[in-house]
């Protein structure tokens, strides 16, 4: 847990707080988005400002009445969590509404809790938001500073005062992150309820909805004294299923936290007997474009018939070339099977992806591979010259070889498959740079 002084982002549904969070905030970013309710899981990331650093907390909106939603109630329970922890809050309000009752109700609240409080009055440029001002006088906080979050005026100022009043706390050294893991797949295969089991806590909100976590949402989980960060993604739909501005972004969040991960764990409904073309295609493009170790996770064994296992391994049939590359496990995170095998092998996969090749010399196993299977290209033999590892996480090889261009897809596969007879890298993939 971090001994940062811990900050929070409160306010009712669209007055900022996201605005304000991604203004503040460097490796984090929350959806902005003109609609209520957009953010539902709470967001951190640690921010510094002139040597010193806070937690910053971004919460779903929140209210003090409980909603018949159960969504919308789920965000409230988990902001109204937060304050117990929280060392000082940003209570925003947006200037062009005013006050309203709900302003009010948390203002109260706020007041009861007794917390540290600094009120924060968003979309002070506009002029309307000028003239009524005043009005926040009636919500009691001495605290007050006018700041545009879209355009950063007043941020500076308000980062003056945060830092001023923060209260001291010892900051312990923070252990250096083994690998980086990213859950993925369609909405509703479990890749929340996944991460709450792995955390051991209820982090991410659970629901049967498609579509529940709009946001990645990314925690540390200590396994054999590492630390592998976990990161939670909304369910990816295919492209032309996609018809609102919001659910772009949110794929946005998920491809973005693929391209930082090290290691994704693809989640599939084995109840459905089968690969969608979506999930193959997002299988492909995690191992042999962008390079990430890969593990097939088949949840909702729990649902799963016998007519389900064996049309799903017929499926896997005809995709045997590339399957057989990957990791896999059964779980089901309803009942628990087998969730205390994911981690160890997460941590098998990171070994291999992050490995030096356990061969003496490269080179000469190339070239005695082409010795006893020359390889041809309209009739002019392939030569390899040198080859070197030149990067762990993920392996990458380069080649210096007589003529780049013939060195395709097939070739480079021959390779690849002499490669894995040889060493243990399932889950692993391979990245040749091949120079003349």
């Amino acid at each position: 847990m971090s001994t940062l002084p811990r900050v929070l982002i409160v306010g009712r549904m669209n007055v900022g707080k996201s605005t304000l969070f991604n203004r503040l905030s460097t490796d984090v970013k929350s959806l902005a988005f003109d609609y209520e309710g957009v953010t539902r899981d709470f967001l951190k990331d640690t921010v510094c400002w002139q040597d010193k650093c806070f937690e910053l907390i971004d919460t779903g909106g929140i209210s003090v009445r409980s909603s018949q939603d159960p969504l919308i109630e789920e965000t409230r329970k988990k902001a109204l969590s937060l304050f117990e922890d929280a060392d000082i809050v940003l209570f925003m309000c947006d200037g062009k509404v005013g006050v309203l009752p709900e302003d009010l109700a948390l203002s109260k609240m706020l007041h009861k809790m007794k917390k540290e409080v600094i009120l924060v009055i968003n979309k002070t440029d506009a002029h309307v938001a000028q003239e009524q001002l005043y009005e926040f006088d009636q919500l009691g906080f001495k605290k007050i500073f006018p700041i545009s979050a879209q355009h950063g005026i007043g941020i500076a100022d308000l980062l003056e005062e945060l830092v001023t009043i923060l209260p001291e706390k010892k900051e312990q050294k923070e252990e250096e992150l083994t690998c980086k893991v990213v859950l993925l797949g369609k909405p509703n295969v479990g890749k929340s309820s996944l991460l709450n089991l792995l955390l051991k806590q209820e982090r991410a909100i659970v629901a049967d909805i498609p579509g529940t976590t709009r946001e990645a949402i990314a925690e540390k989980v200590r396994f054999f004294k590492e630390d592998i960060l976990v990161t939670d993604t909304p369910g990816l739909r295919r492209q032309r299923a996609i018809t609102e501005p919001l659910e772009g972004l949110m794929a946005r969040s998920s491809l973005r936290a693929l391209d930082d991960a090290d290691i994704v764990l693809l989640l599939i409904d084995s109840s459905e007997g089968k690969l969608s073309d979506q999930e193959l295609k997002l299988a492909f493009y995690a191992f042999e474009e962008k390079h990430k170790g890969l593990i097939l996770l088949f949840n909702k064994q729990d649902l799963t018939e016998e007519f389900d296992v064996e049309q799903l391994a017929m499926d896997l049939d005809e995709y045997k070339y590339f399957i057989k590359k990957v990791a896999q496990l059964n779980i089901s995170c309803k009942t628990g099977q087998n969730i205390g095998k994911v981690l160890p092998l997460v941590q098998k996969v990171w070994q291999r992806y992050s490995q030096e090749l356990p061969i003496d010399d490269l080179t000469l196993f190339f070239k005695d591979a082409l010795h006893k299977k020359p390889l041809y290209r309209n009739e002019s033999l392939l030569h390899v010259h040198k080859v070197k590892q030149i990067k762990s996480a993920p392996i990458t090889l380069l080649l210096y070889v007589n003529t780049p261009e013939w060195f395709g897809p097939s070739q480079l596969a021959y390779f690849e498959n002499l490669l894995r007879r040889a060493c243990d890298l399932q889950g692993v993939p391979i990245k040749f740079v091949v120079r003349r």
